[in-house]
């Protein structure tokens, strides 16, 4: 019986790194999606080319995109990233290392692939807990992507099939997210999280996506294998 396809934004994370693996589980076919955007380093492209590999997708694609073009965040501009920040701060509004429709642009693509591989499920590790911020994260918005996805789509309006965006991990805690990762096998210690490493790669461990990381491992029990890189 021949697997059904599905689409996986993989951006070399810890969150991305377990929805691929909870895609695989599932019992999908899967197909890895990243993107070079203009982001401040490529350790993460890296990352994501490791787990997609570990994780044994069936072909992995990186799509050149420059939203440094147009900038207006910490990841695409000259902003500073934010350090140390106390959990009140993480959580009071929507950050500066947030990308102007990062996840709508890089969810379009991914469903353009998907049209043309004949996969109707796509994935993606959004989390709307934790003081993530973000509205491209959100309940809300991954629903009213997928009613357009069926809408905008030849595959949709001619009922050959229902778009499908699955977010295994939306509403998980880190530590949950990376408890359901080890028990999936994936290898921590190939993800990268920093926002702002240094120029050997070294996460800067102060970034808000670096404190919320070693906040879910202390909270999961288990320790961080990137760290010891």
């Amino acid at each position: 019986m021949t697997k059904k396809r599905a689409v996986v934004l993989v951006s070399g994370g810890l969150d991305s790194a377990t929805a691929l693996a909870e895609a695989r589980q599932a019992g999908f076919e899967c197909y890895a999606m990243s993107f070079n955007y203009g982001q401040r380093h490529h350790q993460e492209l890296e990352a994501a080319r490791k787990v997609s590999r570990s994780l044994g997708v069936v072909k992995h694609v990186v799509i050149d995109l420059n939203l440094r073009a147009i900038g207006g965040s910490a990841l695409t501009d000259d902003i500073e990233v934010p350090k140390h920040r106390d959990e009140a701060k993480m959580s009071a509004g929507i950050p500066v290392t947030y990308v102007p429709a990062r996840n709508t642009v890089f969810l379009a693509i991914a469903l353009g692939w998907a049209e043309t591989l004949g996969a109707f499920d796509l994935f993606i590790g959004v989390n709307a807990v934790d003081y993530s911020g973000y509205p491209d994260c959100r309940p809300e918005f991954i629903k009213a992507f997928e009613s357009l996805a069926n809408l905008a789509t030849q595959a949709g309006v001619e009922g050959k099939g229902r778009f499908r965006i699955h977010t295994p991990l939306i509403e998980l805690t880190k530590a949950q997210i990376i408890r359901r990762g080890a028990e999936l096998g994936v290898d921590f210690g190939q993800t990268h999280s920093c926002y702002d490493p240094t120029p050997e790669g070294r996460p800067c461990r102060a970034c808000d996506s670096c404190l919320l990381r070693a906040k879910g491992f202390a909270e999961a029990g288990l320790t961080d294998a990137a760290l010891a890189r």
